[in-house]
């Protein structure tokens, strides 16, 4: 399978890529901003089929052109996107600026949102698409101070996720979102310190995997919460 992990180069996605690597059929192109990690990751893979490409999803306009280009060279039709990139900054809402409001929406959401774009003529009918969403912006769930621009963001990906999935049904692409609840990852413990989550990267990402893999034969535009306990 050729699959987009949008998004790898620590925690979740670095973990997701790895889980999937080890299938030797599987051909995996994963994403970011550290082009040292992306390097470490690609080396980690015990049959070579981890490459990647370096992209910042909060100026992905200015990057769409080479990012695409890159993409179309080395496949020529993707089986999965994981859109797993996230930036999660705490600050209470009276506090943030604009700018930094911004890059958040960004990153969490328009960023995703273009790759599907550029990415969709690519899929073919069987082709899943997996948003990696929060807890936090799933509608009724608990919601925490300080996170309020991160939770709008991640509300917005999983609202896509049911406009898209309606959307491409006439291609038969498969569109589904997994809201996520804590996860002891490096994002998590900057935004709950002394708190540990019950679940780490390594199992969360083999349980994406799966999911990728598997749930587009049983789900299609489902937000669905992955998630122990709150937060």
């Amino acid at each position: 399978m050729n699959i987009i992990v949008n998004g790898g180069t620590r925690g979740i996605g670095r973990e997701i890529a790895l889980y999937l690597a080890q299938d030797r059929d599987n051909q995996i192109v994963v994403t970011g901003r550290d082009t040292e990690a992306l390097g470490k990751l690609a080396s980690e893979s015990l049959y070579d089929n981890i490459s990647s490409i370096e992209v910042d999803l909060s100026v992905i306009d200015s990057q769409a052109a080479s990012f695409r280009d890159q993409v179309y060279n080395r496949f020529s039709l993707i089986d999965i996107l994981i859109n797993n990139a996230g930036l999660l900054t705490t600050r209470e809402f009276m506090k943030f600026t604009n700018q930094e409001a911004r890059l958040i929406m960004e990153t969490n959401f328009f960023g995703p949102a273009t790759v599907i774009r550029l990415l969709k003529p690519l899929m073919i009918s069987g082709s899943h698409i997996v948003n990696i969403a929060s807890m936090g912006g799933f509608q009724g769930s608990s919601k925490y101070r300080g996170l309020s621009y991160y939770s709008c963001s991640k509300a917005a990906l999983a609202c896509l996720t049911e406009c898209l999935s309606e959307e491409f049904r006439q291609d038969g692409i498969i569109v589904n979102c997994l809201a996520l609840g804590s996860v002891q990852t490096e994002m998590f413990a900057e935004a709950f310190p002394g708190f540990r989550a019950p679940v780490n990267a390594e199992e969360m990402g083999v349980f994406i995997g799966d999911f990728a893999l598997r749930g587009r034969q049983f789900f299609n535009g489902k937000i669905i919460p992955v998630a122990l306990n709150n937060p």
